[in-house]
């Protein structure tokens, strides 16, 4: 404790604000910098402004400054762009190279504007010397936009991410599919039965198909499967049987049943067709 009754700062450390490290060396506190640091000139750089090469740094100068593409003031631009190639030629002298070609063909364009303008073999006005660069920076601009705009595009991987699912065929279950052999041979057999029930009473019956067709649908409803042979009466004769089997086909067609049969020579099953809607 001091005279003035706060406690007593310690002497092993320096004198700094609130005793913070500034940094660690080695896992240990560094309370100050050391007086020897060498930092080289080039440890931190700052773009400000990233060009892709001299048509871009033009292209750049032009439009910030609302310069008329097709009239160009040849000598503030030359200006600022020699400006901009000291800066770059200080600190990357390879990066200038390309910079100063076209510096000297700006330097190159403005000696020639400042001449007499050489007079044509057939007499028509000489070209201005500021075309072929204007023609370059345009087109150089449409592929600059055109370059932007596929960049706006929604990119796989950037974007979107492709789905991937994995099928595995074993997992899908393939039935044959039911022949008209295999129904002539089930039909076959539900007249065999039927023959065991057969009257000796005549009766005269009209028999609908759009009936026996509704009677068939209304056998299905509410059930996965029902058995070929389940869906006829064979009590009540060979009419019946026949207008419902011909129900049945009418159903088929106009694919309000399904007909199926899980392996050869097994039992045939029908089912209400599946309705996506």
């Amino acid at each position: 404790m001091d005279a003035t009754g706060s406690p007593a700062l310690s002497q092993d450390l320096p004198q700094v604000v609130d005793h913070v490290a500034v940094a660690r060396l080695y896992g240990e506190p560094l309370f100050a910098l050391p007086t020897d640091l060498y930092i080289p000139p080039d440890a931190l750089e700052v773009f400000l402004e990233a060009f892709q090469g001299p048509l871009d740094l033009l292209l750049y100068l032009i439009r910030r400054q609302n310069f008329n593409i097709l009239d160009i003031p040849l000598a503030d631009l030359t200006r600022q762009y020699l400006a901009y190639v000291d800066q770059i030629r200080k600190s990357n002298l390879e990066l200038a190279s390309e910079y100063l070609l076209m510096a000297a063909m700006l330097i190159e364009i403005k000696s020639r504007m400042l001449l007499p303008p050489r007079k044509t073999d057939d007499g028509t006005e000489p070209e201005d010397p500021r075309a072929e660069l204007v023609r370059r920076l345009i087109e150089y601009e449409q592929m600059k936009l055109a370059a932007a705009g596929l960049d706006k595009l929604p990119l796989l991987g950037r974007d979107f991410l492709r789905v991937q699912v994995h099928s595995d065929p074993s997992l899908h279950v393939r039935h044959p599919d039911v022949t008209v052999v295999d129904l002539r041979e089930a039909w076959m057999d539900i007249l065999k039965r039927a023959r065991l029930h057969t009257h000796h009473t005549i009766t005269r019956e009209e028999l609908s198909v759009r009936e026996h067709m509704g009677i068939v649908l209304r056998a299905l409803q509410g059930k996965r499967f029902v058995e070929f042979e389940g869906l006829f009466d064979v009590t009540r004769g060979s009419p019946v049987l026949v207008v419902t089997f011909i129900a049945m086909l009418e159903l088929a067609r106009e694919r309000l049943i399904e007909i199926t049969q899980a392996e050869a020579f097994a039992p045939v099953y029908v089912r209400l067709a599946y309705d996506p809607a």
